[in-house]
């Protein structure tokens, strides 16, 4: 990337934050749903990393989102390259679906690779809508090889360590972005044992996870614990720790939006504990209880909000420890469609 882009994408960060938000407000908007009542079942444990299940009733019925990977690949989403490095335009050419855009999510090809940096839910013929993104490419700025330079190829892959995650949704920064993305590319090469990086693009996050080293050894932990969910039906969420610690929990408005996002999940939380893996040290073992205390915790954060757009409300409650983000509908009376909570 040139240095007048890396400027630019700066002065925008500091004039006012990302994009397509309003300021931070803590009283504005509908009243939310009360956090729903969790059942967790558990764990289940392969190698460093522990999964618990997350039981409840759908908070929205009726609803059948697409993914974005789902529609990309179904060609009703078109995710365009807009020259601007911190914005993205989307648009949902369906007449009927509705799209749910996940943040941490990563889009594939255009001129860099980004990540979406706020969940969003695109309505049917929704005509192109801004979404704020970070680079996760540092350098590119060109198409690659065979692929677009003005569209967006695909989106199999999600930000896959804690360092990534808190460095887009909490710090908004793109700098400590960039940043979490060496680090993680430097952890996951010293445990696979060989460079991680690909020759296409050095700097990109989303080809590193492409790498068939990680892969092998990631696929070892999905092997193990993707049959845990089985044809169970009220399942909503799951909660992973890594090394004995509670790392991260997502929850969502429906079993059906679960199961869909269920292997992208598992995924980034198998890549984050090969990250974080220490070969023949032994940790506490993880309870049930541990994780409602650790979601119990983050309820008790600070409150803050954001107004996404004007159907999507962010409300985020922080803590010394943890981070909840809760992604408010305005379309279903504040219902909560996802609940993200991430460990600092």
């Amino acid at each position: 990337m040139s240095t007048f882009v890396r400027r630019v994408a700066v002065l925008a960060l500091m004039a006012g934050g990302v994009l397509a938000l309003g300021a931070d407000k803590t009283t504005q908007g509908p009243q939310s749903k009360p956090a729903p009542a969790y059942h967790l079942s558990g764990p289940h444990t392969h190698g460093n990393l522990t999964v618990f299940l997350i039981r409840g009733a759908d908070q929205i019925k009726g609803k059948n989102f697409l993914t974005l990977d789902e529609a990309l690949e179904q060609k009703k989403v078109i995710v365009h390259e807009t020259q601007n490095v911190n914005q993205l335009a989307i648009e949902n050419l369906s007449s009927t679906d509705e799209v749910f855009l996940q943040a941490g999510d990563i889009v594939k090809g255009g001129q860099q690779d980004r990540l979406i940096t706020f969940d969003l839910i695109l309505p049917p013929r929704s005509g192109k809508m801004r979404v704020a993104v970070f680079c996760v490419e540092a350098g590119r700025w060109s198409g690659r090889g065979m692929e677009s330079a003005a569209v967006f190829s695909s989106s199999k892959d999600q930000a896959a360590t804690r360092g990534v995650k808190l460095a887009a949704r909490s710090a908004g920064s793109q700098r400590e972005v960039w940043a979490g993305v060496v680090q993680a590319q430097s952890q996951l090469a010293a445990k696979v044992g060989r460079p991680v990086q690909a020759a296409q693009s050095r700097s990109s996050l989303q080809l590193t996870l492409e790498n068939k080293d990680l892969s092998k050894v990631v696929d070892g932990y999905i092997k193990e614990l993707a049959p845990c969910l089985g044809g169970q039906d009220d399942v909503i969420g799951c909660a992973f720790a890594i090394n004995g610690t509670v790392s991260s929990a997502d929850v969502y408005a429906s079993h059906h939006l679960f199961r869909k996002l269920w292997p992208k999940l598992l995924k980034a939380s198998a890549v984050e504990a090969v990250a974080e893996l220490q070969k023949d040290k032994k940790f506490e073992a993880v309870t049930a209880d541990r994780v409602r205390a650790f979601l119990a915790d983050a309820e008790t954060g600070k409150k803050t909000a954001k107004e996404v757009n004007r159907r999507i409300r962010q409300v985020q409650r922080e803590t010394e420890k943890n981070i909840l983000f809760e992604t408010r509908d305005r379309d279903e009376k504040g219902a909560a469609v996802r609940r993200s909570y991430i460990g600092k």
